[in-house]
């Protein structure tokens, strides 16, 4: 009956497995009521990659909520007593008891900033700077690339949060060379500002930059990046629909990248009071939440494993993939198919520096299957981003396998 929570209490021997990595169609997660649970997976991405989990925790939510493949395995430490929560009744659950809602949330943002933060490191070798004075190094990054509207943004945050600081002149500098210029911004807007629409490639938020707002995508595409040194890491291109900007809301913490419109975009605002308001009245809000963040900490994984790829020209392919993955396109199709973005984001996506991205966009584009049409990558076939991926993984191991037979 509507409105009432049934839900099923399930035992496992100890060494039991409960779920196992790569397996496809997740219909239930699982909160432990009793012992223990080890959780591991086959290619560790992140530190903290192996982990035991007590009573109160869950696992398979990722996969669940995502509608994606178990990206970990679930291994009985000891006899064990599960609570287990279908997709269709995570709603309900919300209503029920939104502290466990809350609770897979948190760990979620924290976890996907987490992984945010690896994944850029690996990607480009080196980690972020934090602190205001990060605002300056996106502003620089950003006038070089001649994004001015972006390198303003960046400018006025840093004058804003490091009035004197060491770059403080050369801010003025440029903020008054590109007043004189005049640049496009966006308005300005205040905190009761539900409704909100910005200019292609002008910013949202930017990295560093404190916030206690989400935001939903109502129309158009937002980019979520972070720049570290002399390259720009693509994260994401997100769409209407999706949702960007939980962390800094749940967390309380300055933002971890990033945001621009890709497209000009329209986005209703959500702040802390509101969110904290509609998980009592909006449970089918806060669930798109858990998917959407489901959905992104599946993607970041698959990220992360793409970084393993030792050729980066199938590091490129892979990524593509992994596009294709995301929006659960057939991989066995023969149809064309075009992304939402362009050679170089897909550039930025593997870290690759101008020189070596020039180099490598030339041989992919060799193939004539690949093709720019309007600024975007076309694949003329899925099934060539697919038979790609499977060569360069093939030559992936034989490589791998030379060298330990080396050693």
């Amino acid at each position: 009956m509507e409105g009432q929570l049934q839900l099923s209490f399930i035992r496992y021997k100890k060494d039991s497995y409960i779920i196992v990595e790569g397996k496809l169609n997740a219909d239930r997660f699982f909160i432990i009521q009793q012992g223990k649970v080890g959780i591991s997976r086959e290619v560790v991405v992140a530190d903290d990659d192996v982990s035991v989990l007590n009573p109160g925790d869950f696992f398979g939510v990722i996969s669940t909520m995502s509608a994606h493949s178990h990206i970990e395995t679930a291994q009985a430490l000891t006899d064990v007593v599960l609570i287990a929560v279908r997709k269709d009744q995570y709603g309900t659950l919300i209503q029920k008891n939104a502290q466990v809602a809350m609770k897979i949330i948190m760990q979620f943002s924290k976890r996907l900033r987490h992984l945010n933060e690896t994944l850029a490191g690996i990607t480009l070798k080196k980690t972020a700077e934090t602190g205001p004075a990060q605002f300056f190094v996106v502003a620089e990054y950003y006038f070089r690339q001649r994004q001015f509207s972006k390198a303003m943004y960046g400018y006025s945050n840093y004058l804003k949060f490091c009035p004197d600081g060491a770059n403080a002149d050369s801010a003025k500098e440029h903020i008054a060379k590109l007043n004189s210029q005049r640049i496009t911004m966006n308005k300005d807007y205040g905190p009761g500002d539900v409704n909100r629409t910005y200019k292609k490639d002008t910013m949202l938020f930017c990295e560093g930059e404190p916030g206690d707002e989400l935001f939903i995508i109502q129309k158009g595409s937002v980019k979520i990046s972070k720049v570290i040194g002399d390259n720009e890491v693509l994260l994401a291109v997100l769409k209407v629909g999706d949702i960007f900007g939980e962390m800094a809301l749940l967390e309380g913490k300055p933002r971890a990248a990033s945001a621009s419109a890709y497209d000009e975009c329209e986005v209703v605002v959500v702040n802390r009071a509101n969110f904290e308001q509609m998980i009592k009245t909006q449970p089918q809000l806060i669930a798109k939440v858990t998917t959407l963040l489901a959905d992104r900490i599946w993607l970041i994984y698959r990220q992360l494993a793409n970084t393993l790829i030792e050729n980066p020209l199938g590091r490129m392919y892979d990524s593509l993939l992994i596009q294709l993955e995301k929006n659960r396109v057939s991989l066995e199709s023969t149809s064309p198919y075009t992304f939402s973005f362009g050679q170089w984001e897909l550039a930025n996506m593997v870290g690759l520096p101008e020189r070596e991205a020039n180099l490598l966009l030339g041989k992919m584009l060799q193939n004539k299957r690949i093709q720019i049409i309007n600024e975007k990558i076309h694949a003329v076939s899925v099934g060539e981003v697919t038979k790609q991926v499977e060569y360069f993984r093939k030559m992936d191991k034989i490589e791998k396998s030379r060298k330990e037979s080396r050693a």
